[in-house]
């Protein structure tokens, strides 16, 4: 008989407790969002750790985290907003990081009103564009932010001639005014919105996270992985041959392979099977980007 011990001691402390609950339970857990702090997250939270801390000066130095869609941008944006979350002082609220997405179609009008919301600003509709920007003005300084996160940078590109070249002119006064550091997080087409304008090209730092490969790093990150599935036997899903299948199954993004690895989990959990292992990741309920495409495009024919 296996004692409760055993089937923990391959667990992440944190989720040894976890290993005790019931089938149901244990599939909540696994399906809850998780943070893995591999090297190349850490380093990108403490990137943007040293640019929060920097000191005021005239022009401040800007970030651009860059990388494939689902590879976890918007996982290392949710772990720092978490670190410096809001809080509610005697006579006002500060809030250090002000999170934004970028309007899929962005003009200054749509940009600075989602400003406001995601100060939690009222706001009044069919105010003139310099009112908006203004009252934006006005509050992210009562509200104190030390940094402006703007997701969905590629967004950019979707304006044309005289309005993206507008916007482009709103993100340097942007980073004028206010004198905190710009992050913009996106696609390798954010960079390109960035190289079109010379003088935003030399102020935002490029911060690349590659589509995942075959390695040491992706091995240690596949550990980590299984050590945080509350699963009551060892999933040895660290090895080459399976590190190979895996990213291939998952085609290279952290989002995907996180996606592929939860649905073999709750797999192991319903079958009993309590690992992820070929049998498991056979058994989950999951397709891959390309062939979801491909579902998708049979079905609107």
């Amino acid at each position: 008989m296996v004692t409760a011990d055993e089937y923990q001691r391959h667990l992440h402390p944190a989720v040894q407790a976890t290993a005790r609950l019931s089938a149901s339970g244990r599939i909540d857990q696994i399906r809850a969002d998780r943070w893995i702090g591999y090297p190349k997250a850490v380093e990108a939270v403490d990137r943007l750790q040293t640019l929060l801390g920097w000191p005021r000066k005239q022009r401040m130095p800007n970030l651009l985290l860059i990388g494939p869609t689902n590879n976890g941008k918007s996982m290392i944006i949710e772990r720092f907003r978490r670190q410096h979350l809001p809080r509610t002082e005697p006579d006002r609220e500060h809030i250090p990081v002000v999170c934004v997405q970028m309007p899929a179609e962005p003009t200054e009008l749509r940009f600075y009103t989602a400003l406001l919301s995601a100060i939690g600003a009222p706001f009044r509709p069919r105010q003139r564009v310099v009112d908006v920007e203004r009252l934006a003005l006005a509050l992210l300084g009562e509200v104190g932010v030390r940094m402006l996160v703007i997701d969905e940078f590629h967004n950019v590109l979707a304006g044309r001639g005289e309005t993206r070249r507008a916007f482009l002119n709103l993100l340097r006064f942007l980073g004028n005014e206010l004198n905190i550091p710009l992050v913009g997080v996106g696609t390798r087409e954010a960079y390109l919105a960035v190289r079109s304008d010379d003088q935003l090209e030399n102020r935002f730092e490029p911060f690349v996270l590659p589509l995942w490969e075959v390695g040491d790093e992706t091995r240690s990150l596949l550990a980590s992985f299984a050590a945080s599935f509350p699963l009551r036997s060892p999933s040895c899903i660290d090895g080459e041959d399976m590190a190979r299948y895996l990213l291939a199954r998952s085609e290279g993004t952290i989002g995907e392979l996180a996606r592929l690895l939860t649905a073999a989990a709750v797999a192991a959990v319903e079958s009993g099977e309590e690992r992820i292992n070929r049998k498991t990741l056979t058994m989950a309920d999951y397709i891959g980007p390309s062939e979801r495409r491909k579902l998708f495009e049979r079905q609107l024919l």
